[in-house]
């Protein structure tokens, strides 16, 4: 899709050491959500997107892999998607996660259903992130910065 079989199974691999017993299977459907997200994003630079708790554990795989993920941010249009942590569980806005979720299908995919429900002990899957973003910390993609002109 967006990245070689090998960065994803790298990736895959990530998200499976910070979630001990995380199936395979499992993991990889939450690096595609997390690649989805990304995706979501860049092209909707204007809009504020919030991943899933789940799908947050795929972005932050994606992350840690950092050329890779600049690389795709630049096939995406050339806009890095920068993360702003949070944690609040207050911080809880289901319209962020529907308007993730819409942005996309707009891009011809479906977003995994059990993997975009919201924050819940009945989850299906637990997962070591813990961010949770609302409109406060919301994900907008920044402009890449033009080197300097001499």
């Amino acid at each position: 899709m967006l990245i070689t079989d090998e960065q994803f199974a790298s990736c895959r691999s990530t998200v499976m050491d910070v979630n001990p017993g995380m199936s395979e299977e499992m993991a990889g459907r939450v690096v595609e959500e997390g690649l989805k997200f990304v995706a979501a994003c860049s092209h909707n630079p204007e809009v504020g997107l919030a991943p899933s708790r789940i799908v947050d554990e795929g972005w932050h795989a994606l992350l840690l892999h950092t050329a890779m993920y600049a690389e795709v941010c630049e096939r995406l249009g050339g806009r890095f998607v920068h993360h702003y942590p949070g944690y609040d569980p207050t911080h809880y806005d289901p319209p962020i996660l529907d308007r993730t979720r819409e942005a996309v299908a707009a891009l011809g995919w479906e977003a995994d259903p059990e993997l975009w429900g919201p924050p819940s002990d009945e989850t299906l899957v637990s997962v070591a992130a813990k961010c949770q973003h609302a409109p406060e910390c919301t994900i907008r993609p920044m402009p890449k910065p033009e080197p300097p002109v001499v």
